[in-house]
């Protein structure tokens, strides 16, 4: 029961995250986000929010800056827009599984077209 919880919180948090990003952060560094997934701890006090970033590795490198800096004010406002009796702490990370998912599908291609020849 209490992963049922766990996980609609995350769904929850991921989804008001994302929004608050999107309209609210004024942050010229923030540029094209996207919240892929929110992993909450058990007792819901920590959430790791994990982002995805259009741009090169400088562009991710101060995007993640300015979200590690806007945090206090998204966690205020996610305190706002859900009712949880502790918000949780929010830290961000880089989501590198996109990454991971193109090099093995390059490194597929590549195989594929080797057998070919």
């Amino acid at each position: 029961m209490a992963k049922i919880r766990v996980s609609r919180v995350a769904e929850q948090l991921k989804k008001e995250i994302s929004e608050i990003i999107r309209q609210e952060v004024k942050d010229p560094r923030v540029g094209f986000v996207t919240v892929t997934d929110v992993e909450v701890s058990g007792d819901l006090q920590i959430a790791k929010v994990f982002v995805s970033v259009l741009g090169n590795q400088d562009q991710k490198d101060e995007t993640l800056k300015a979200l590690r800096k806007a945090s206090g004010f998204i966690r205020n406002e996610v305190g706002q827009r859900i009712r949880l009796r502790l918000t949780p702490e929010i830290s961000f990370e880089i989501d590198t599984s996109l990454d991971y998912s193109t090099k093995i599908q390059e490194t597929l291609r590549e195989i594929n077209s080797e057998r070919t020849e």
